[in-house]
């Protein structure tokens, strides 16, 4: 597949975010997974997007969006709806320019990830507990404050800040053969993709995602972009249904949707921490995963790279320790 087309980002878009957050984000590295790619029986390699800053991939997008506002409108600030990582990474990236971040989080938002962006200095205002209120909180706070609207993945500059994600790695595993990409909105599926496709066009890119938010991978089967699911999953960062913007990539360019089960989004955690020692969050786990299970298909001999997202996690609630959750085999 090539990333011909009419969508949101172009690679020269994503090749200039690389350059506009360089001094601003880690360049994380890529990691063999000796571990999984012994149960799974093709090497594996991990980018360790788990090390960012803001512990998360999410500060790229946002210090594209805050890095692209123009200087009339800066003073004016960002403003945004995130009850997690997108959150803390656009009030960092906001802080650091010296604007004022407005962050709408709902009722029900974890009081850590409030106090974490309140710390990075973000202005937090509390919305009720669905999408919709959250987007219309969002709308009157921007309509107040005339503050630049920052969505957490269904815009142009958060897209090709996520993109850059693929021109390290390409670096990294020149000889990659399969990328896989946890989905959520889409934000970094589809930036990766147009990235990918521009400088390899022949590579396998899966995403994956949990059974039980298979929003993206009903939107890919049918060509038609699916209603969001229940917000249950473990994997709380990728609840979100896929955006507009990034659907098209997706469904063009995608070459599959793994989906995943509630156990063994919680098993392949498990294997992160006890035996590859990092420290992942349930949605960074997705990936691994979908590889354990055999679903990404592609080459068994070239690299399969798999992007650990995020390791924003509380110790004290790690899954397997939770006496509500299905007992799992020892990792």
């Amino acid at each position: 597949m090539s990333a011909s087309g009419n969508y949101a980002v172009t690679g020269t878009d994503i090749a200039a975010a690389a350059a506009r957050i360089a001094p601003f984000v880690i360049r994380t590295p890529a990691i063999a997974g000796s571990a999984v790619s012994a149960l799974a029986g093709r090497p594996v390699t991990f980018k360790c997007e788990s090390m960012q800053r803001t512990g998360s991939f999410k500060i790229r997008g946002a210090t594209n969006a805050v890095r692209s506002i123009p200087e009339a409108d800066a003073p004016r600030g960002v403003v945004t709806h995130s009850s997690g990582n997108h959150a803390l990474a656009l009030a960092t990236a906001a802080a650091e320019r010296g604007m004022p971040a407005h962050v709408v989080m709902p009722a029900n938002a974890s009081p850590s990830k409030r106090a974490a962006v309140e710390r990075a200095g973000a202005h937090v205002v509390t919305s009720g507990n669905t999408g919709a209120e959250r987007e219309a909180m969002a709308a009157e706070v921007q309509s107040r404050t005339g503050a630049t609207m920052v969505p957490p993945f269904d815009h142009p500059w958060v897209m090709a800040g996520q993109g850059t994600i693929a021109l390290e790695i390409l670096e990294q595993v020149p000889d990659a053969g399969t990328l896989v990409i946890p989905v959520g909105g889409g934000g970094m599926l589809a930036g990766m993709t147009i990235a990918a496709r521009a400088l390899r066009p022949d590579i396998r890119i899966v995403g994956a995602e949990p059974e039980l938010a298979g929003d993206a991978e009903e939107s890919k089967r049918t060509g038609v972009r699916a209603a969001q699911r229940p917000p249950v999953t473990i994997a709380d960062g990728l609840r979100t249904p896929l955006g507009e913007l990034t659907f098209p990539v997706i469904r063009d360019l995608v070459d599959a949707i793994a989906l995943v089960s509630e156990d063994e989004i919680i098993a392949a955690m498990r294997v992160i921490f006890m035996q590859e020692k990092l420290v992942i969050e349930p949605s960074a786990a997705v990936g691994v995963a979908a590889i354990l299970a055999g679903r990404v298909g592609g080459s068994l001999d070239r690299p399969t790279v798999c992007v650990l997202c995020g390791g924003n996690v509380d110790l004290a609630q790690l899954p397997w320790s939770m006496p509500n959750m299905p007992n799992m085999p020892k990792a």
